[in-house]
């Protein structure tokens, strides 16, 4: 398993296969989840969603959480089987459990927006909380929005702020939108037009403009022009 696995990372595709395939066949559940992501992904075989949903079903049922997780994104983009969200929510929540953040951060949000599942904000909390202990962004600025809305607790913008500093500082496109207007406004921070027009810039830079431009036009228009390079400059520096 593990000479296969370093075949994969490396693109040796048709060797990683050539290691799983036995295996596979044999009932290990690790090798029949990857062999249902190759198919699903078509690397180092042609793309074949019915084939990858055989090897996903197999691992599912033996509790491998990899082969859970890829099992419900089919269900969840009916690759394979027929589209069902709530078939998607119980597979993505058999994996969450056995601490797969991607699922976690899944399940999260479908409790959120009530998709496949009824809506839950303590369970979408619950779960983002997870998912956000492995270092995902996503989850973390689930939690700033969460928090900023009052979506299941009292509104607190400094915990949303908190929140969304640690997903902007991953590189969330949209959690550094939010973190600039919260510096901007003061909410939840101090009040910091550099640190602002900073978070928004890096925003409009990684694919977030859109929600950004508001805040970017109010922020250049109160702030210095030396404000406005130091910005500049900071936005330009990799995040640590």
């Amino acid at each position: 398993m593990a000479e296969a696995l370093t075949a994969w990372r490396s693109g040796h595709y048709g060797v990683a296969l050539d290691l799983w395939v036995p295996l596979a066949h044999e009932g290990n559940a690790r090798a029949q989840s990857n062999m249902g992501a190759a198919f699903l992904q078509g690397r180092g075989v042609e793309q074949d969603h019915a084939r990858a949903i055989l090897w996903l079903r197999r691992a599912a049922e033996q509790g491998d959480a990899g082969g859970q997780r890829n099992l419900a994104l089919c269900h969840y983009e009916g690759w394979g089987v027929p589209q069902d969200h709530a078939e998607a929510a119980r597979f993505y929540e058999a994996a969450a459990k056995q601490d797969d953040p991607e699922a976690q951060d899944m399940l999260s949000w479908m409790k959120l927006v009530g998709g496949g599942c009824p809506q839950d904000y303590a369970g979408a909390r619950f779960w983002a909380e997870k998912a956000a202990t492995h270092g995902s962004a996503a989850a973390m600025a689930r939690l700033g929005d969460i928090h900023h809305n009052a979506l299941g607790v009292e509104r607190d913008a400094a915990v949303a702020a908190e929140w969304w500093g640690r997903a902007a500082q991953r590189g969330h496109g949209a959690a550094q939108a939010m973190l600039g207007a919260a510096y901007l406004a003061g909410k939840g921070v101090d009040r910091d037009l550099v640190e602002a027009l900073h978070w928004l810039r890096r925003a409009e830079m990684g694919g977030a403009g859109e929600l950004a431009a508001g805040f970017l036009k109010e922020a250049r228009a109160h702030a210095k022009p030396s404000q406005r390079a130091e910005a500049e400059r900071r936005a330009e520096e990799p995040l640590t």
